[in-house]
């Protein structure tokens, strides 16, 4: 029978799923938010000088900051490009570092870098342009050392895991009101060097909580009892860890742009504002992806046996179908209503592709977490990620083939985006027909010794040694 938590032990792990959801928001995944913070950057004059015709038109140069300009929007769309590879192809070393190092050094590493990609940015000017190119690629490494080292907090949480992860992955989409706030402070007076040098100071609360609110190591799943962690308490060295994966949607950037582009000013700002405000609901939407994979989960079987950790498994991945299917129905819808070229429905497109990345980034998590042992994790998850940075170089082609030979028209692009996310209806019905055949398998009377696979032998001795 598990022993009752002590009040100080629910405190303090409450505090740090509390304190991890707002390093999240604040700092993991703000790059997401970049058309914002390109209105400024705009304002600020980078890269203007790869628009000689704007620099010779005569009256207000500030009002005539934020019309488009093929050249200098293909910069900015290929900076964003290196930073959302940069979020993927980062995964796999930082998985790495993790499993092999613990919590404490990939941490060092992450805010390290963080603090000195906001500094690049502090520092960087019109005249050092070029310093946006590191420096939003390290802002990338370091948030996603942060979301990665966060994801296990989960594991504190018991039969909630896979909710908490859902959580912190809508968090990480939400990250993205950070530039937008920047943008309405510095449309409010504030210099963006000022705004950026306050970010940095904001590295010290990371030290804190890594300090007194993090394991040195990592969590371990299941928890153990009297499990303690943080400065002065004991460590468990063995566990797991759990990363939320994301896809950076190819298409919200190449709505933006139009938007930039059939936009005067004040509808610029307009749409921006829209545009970051429905991607902080992000965290609001997530959990309903994780409420719906715990729900689906049936209750764990009281008899540790070979069998029942075997069925276990399987009923916990048949439990994915659902949340997996629902993803790619969403994903459809946006893409359908991405390739609509109506302004008005961009506001819907907006929402729904909050909706459907919310849910990628959890569902992908929660899935590799449940599929595959816990000591393999961080390598499964690192690999996956980097495959999804090699197709998201693809984004920039895709950018100058609309703007292009296709003449600002990407309604074949968007009908091949529509063509390959119904394909993607091939994973859950894989995995339901997976499942299904295991579990016949599992349930035929065995005429031999049962068999279990490596991870099934893992989790049984983790589970015996825990009893």
């Amino acid at each position: 029978m598990a022993k009752a938590l002590s009040t100080g032990t629910m405190v303090k792990r409450y505090l740090t799923f509390a304190s991890g959801l707002l390093e999240c928001v604040g700092f993991s995944g703000i790059i997401f938010g970049w058309t914002s913070l390109v209105f400024v950057l705009k304002r600020e004059r980078y890269f203007d000088g790869l628009c000689p015709a704007r620099n010779q038109s005569t009256g207000d140069p500030g009002h005539n900051r934020t019309v488009s300009c093929t050249a200098q929007d293909e910069r900015f769309a290929l900076i964003f490009t290196l930073a959302s590879f940069t979020t993927n192809f980062v995964s796999l070393p930082n998985g790495l570092i993790l499993d092999h190092c613990g919590t404490s050094l990939t941490r060092a590493v992450g805010i390290t870098v963080y603090t000195l990609s906001t500094l690049m940015v502090a520092l960087s000017s019109a005249a050092t342009a070029y310093l946006l190119f590191p420096a939003l690629c390290f802002t990338a490494f370091g948030g996603m050392v942060f979301l990665m080292t966060n994801i296990q907090v989960g594991n504190l949480f018991g039969e909630k895991r896979s909710t908490v992860i859902t959580i912190y992955s809508g968090a990480f989409d939400s990250s993205s009101i950070i530039f937008l706030i920047v943008k309405v402070l510095y449309e409010a007076g504030l210099s963006l060097r000022l705004m950026f040098l306050f970010i940095s100071s904001l590295s010290l609360l990371h030290i804190l909580r890594t300090v007194f609110l993090l394991p040195r190591r990592t969590i371990p799943y299941p928890l153990p009892q009297a499990y303690e962690y943080g400065l002065s308490c004991k460590h468990s060295e063995t566990g797991e860890r759990e990363n939320v994966s994301g896809e950076v949607d190819k298409d919200e950037q190449d709505t933006k742009q139009e938007l930039i582009k059939e936009s005067v000013q004040n509808g610029v700002s307009k749409f921006t504002n829209a545009f970051a405000i429905t991607q902080f609901c992000g965290i609001f939407f997530a959990p309903w992806n994780g409420l719906l994979m715990d729900r689906n989960k049936k209750k764990a079987h009281p008899e540790m046996t070979p069998a029942s950790v075997a069925t276990q498994r399987v009923e916990d991945q048949h439990a994915m179908v659902l949340p997996l299917g629902v993803t790619v129905a969403q994903c459809i819808a946006f893409s359908i209503c991405a390739s609509i070229p109506r302004l008005e429905l961009q506001y819907l497109t907006f929402i729904l592709q909050v909706i459907n990345r919310s849910f990628i980034y959890g569902g992908h998590a929660a899935f590799i977490a449940t599929t595959f042992p816990s000591t393999h994790f961080g390598k499964v998850f690192g690999i996956s990620m980097s495959i999804s940075a090699l197709f998201s170089l693809l984004q920039y082609p895709c950018f100058a083939l609309a703007k292009g030979p296709l003449h600002d028209d990407p309604l074949y692009l968007n009908i091949s985006f529509v063509v390959l996310s119904v394909l993607t209806f091939i994973h859950p019905l894989n995995v339901h027909l997976h499942c299904r055949k295991k579990m016949k398998s599992l349930l035929k009377p065995p005429s031999s010794p049962l068999v279990l696979s490596g991870g099934e032998r893992e989790q049984l001795s983790s589970r015996e040694t825990d009893i």
